[in-house]
C-alpha cells in the first residue's frame, strides 16, 4: 500500500510539474487551434496503443510497466535542449509538438499505473484502496503546480522537465518492488498464469471495444466525461488567452487552477469517497459526480457573464469566474469521484481486457474524444454558439453518463454476486 501511495505520487507529481507548461503553450495561440493540436495527440495516441498492447503481447507485466516508464523519462529530457537552445525549434512547432508529447505522456503514464494496479488488486480490495490510493495521486497533483510556480521564475521552463522525469523515476522504482511484493505475496486473487506474456494479437484492445458490451460502455462513460473536460478546458484555454499577456503569468495561473481544482478533488476523495465507494459501490459516485457537474454547468449556462468575477479566492487564482468556477468543480470532482469508480470496475475484467482494453480506452478513445469535441465546437462557433450552449452541451453529457455508469456498475455487481455464489 505504501509503494502504491508513493508510486501514484510520484506519476501525477510528474505530470503536474509540467502540465502548465503545455497550458501556456495552448493559451498562446487560443482554443480554435486546439483541434489541430488534438488531432496529433489522437495520431500519436492510436500509433502507440497497439504498440503497447504488442508489448504486452510478448512481455511479462515484471518487464513491461517499468520500460514504459523509462521511455517516458527518455523523452522527457530529450525536450531540455529545445526549450534552452534558441532556433532548434520555432515557438509554434515547439509548442504543438509538447503539447501532443504531454497529452501523451499523462495518459500512458496514468492508464498503465491504473492497469496496474487492477492487476494486483481485487474487486474488494479495490474499493477499500483505490480512494486512499487516488489520495496520493491527488497529494501529487498539488505538489506539482506548487513546484512549478515556486520554481518557474527562478530557473525558467527547461528545468522543470528534469524535476519531472527525477520524480517519474521514484516511481519506476516503486513499480519494480511492486511487482515483486505481488509475485510474492499475491495481492490479489490472481487468475492463472498472472505474471505471464498476456499473448494475442497487438491489435486486440482497439478489436475489444467494439466487441466486448462492458468495454463498449466504457468507452461511451470516457467520451461523456471527455465531453465536459474538453469543453471546459477550451473555455479555459480563451480566457487565459485574453486574460494573461505573457507566458510566465499564463503558466502560473494555469498552475493555480490546477492548484484549486486538486485541492477540492483530495477533500471528496478523504470525505465523500473514501466513504461511499466501499459501502454504496461506483455507480453512486458516478451518479453524484454527473449531479453536481450538472449543477456548475448549469450556472455557467444562466449567467450573465461567465467571465465576471462571482468571488474571489486570493490564495490561490483571485477572482473567481463562472467559467474558472466549473472547470474547478467538474475537474475535482472527476478526479476525486468518477475516476477512482471506473477504474474499480476493471478489476473484475480479464488480464487481456485489463492491459490492452483498457488502455485503449484510455489512450486513444480518450484523444478521440478530444479531436470530435474540439471540432465540433469550433463548428459551432461559426454559427454563433457562445460560452453558455457549450456549458449546456457539457451538461446533457453529464446527464448520459450518470446512465451509463449505473448500467456498468449493476453489470459488474452482477459478476460479483455469481462469482461470490459459485
Amino acid at each position: 500500500m505504501a509503494l502504491s501511495f508513493v508510486c501514484f505520487f510520484c506519476v501525477l507529481a510528474a505530470y503536474y510539474v509540467i502540465r502548465p507548461v503545455r497550458e501556456q503553450l495552448s493559451a498562446a495561440v487560443g482554443s480554435t487551434q486546439l483541434p489541430w493540436f488534438y488531432l496529433a495527440t489522437f495520431i500519436v495516441t492510436l500509433a502507440l496503443t497497439p504498440v503497447f498492447a504488442g508489448l504486452a503481447s510478448r512481455w511479462p507485466r515484471r518487464r513491461l510497466v517499468p520500460w514504459v516508464y523509462v521511455f517516458f523519462i527518455a523523452c522527457q529530457l530529450a525536450f531540455v535542449p529545445a526549450f534552452t537552445a534558441l532556433g532548434v525549434l520555432s515557438p509554434r512547432v515547439l509548442g504543438i509538438v509538447f503539447f501532443v508529447w504531454v497529452s501523451v505522456f499523462n495518459l500512458f503514464v496514468v492508464s498503465v499505473f491504473w492497469i496496474f494496479m487492477s492487476d494486483i488488486w481485487s474487486l474488494a480490495q479495490s474499493k477499500r484502496l483505490f480512494p486512499i490510493i487516488a489520495v496520493a495521486g491527488t497529494l501529487g497533483a498539488l505538489a506539482g503546480p506548487m513546484l512549478t510556480r515556486s520554481l518557474v521564475q527562478l530557473v525558467g521552463v527547461a528545468p522543470l522537465l528534469v524535476v519531472s522525469a527525477a520524480l517519474l523515476g521514484v516511481s519506476t522504482v516503486c513499480v519494480v518492488l511492486l511487482g515483486r511484493w505481488a509475485t510474492a505475496y499475491g495481492a490479489r486473487r490472481h487468475e492463472s498464469g498472472h505474471e505471464d506474456a498476456i499473448g494475442g494479437s497487438m491489435w486486440d484492445g482497439l478489436r475489444q471495444i467494439f466487441a466486448d458490451p462492458f468495454m463498449r460502455g466504457m468507452a461511451i462513460l470516457l467520451l461523456l466525461a471527455d465531453g465536459i473536460g474538453t469543453v471546459n478546458y477550451a473555455l479555459m484555454a480563451d480566457y487565459s488567452g485574453a486574460t494573461f499577456v505573457d507566458a510566465v503569468a499564463r503558466t502560473r495561473f494555469h498552475a493555480d487552477v490546477d492548484l484549486a481544482g486538486n485541492l477540492l478533488t483530495v477533500i471528496v476523495q478523504l470525505t465523500l469517497t473514501r466513504w461511499l465507494l466501499p459501502r454504496k459501490g461506483p455507480g453512486v459516485l458516478i451518479l453524484l459526480w454527473s449531479v453536481v457537474s450538472i449543477l456548475v454547468l448549469l450556472l455557467v449556462v444562466f449567467s450573465h457573464d461567465p467571465h465576471a468575477p462571482l468571488f474571489s479566492l486570493p490564495l490561490l487564482i483571485g477572482p473567481l469566474a463562472p467559467t474558472v468556477l466549473a472547470l474547478v468543480v467538474s475537474r475535482g470532482l472527476a478526479y476525486g469521484m468518477a475516476e477512482p469508480a471506473r477504474h474499480s470496475l476493471y478489476t473484475r475484467v480479464p488480464r487481456s481486457v485489463r492491459y490492452k482494453g483498457q488502455n485503449a480506452v484510455d489512450t486513444a478513445v480518450w484523444r478521440f474524444g478530444d479531436v470530435a469535441i474540439a471540432t465540433g465546437m469550433n463548428g459551432l462557433k461559426s454559427f454563433g454558439m457562445v460560452v453558455g450552449g457549450f456549458a449546456a452541451i457539457s451538461a446533457l453529457a453529464a446527464f448520459a453518463a450518470a446512465g451509463i455508469g449505473w448500467r456498468l456498475w449493476k453489470r459488474v455487481e452482477l459478476v460479483e454476486d455469481s462469482s461470490a455464489n459459485r
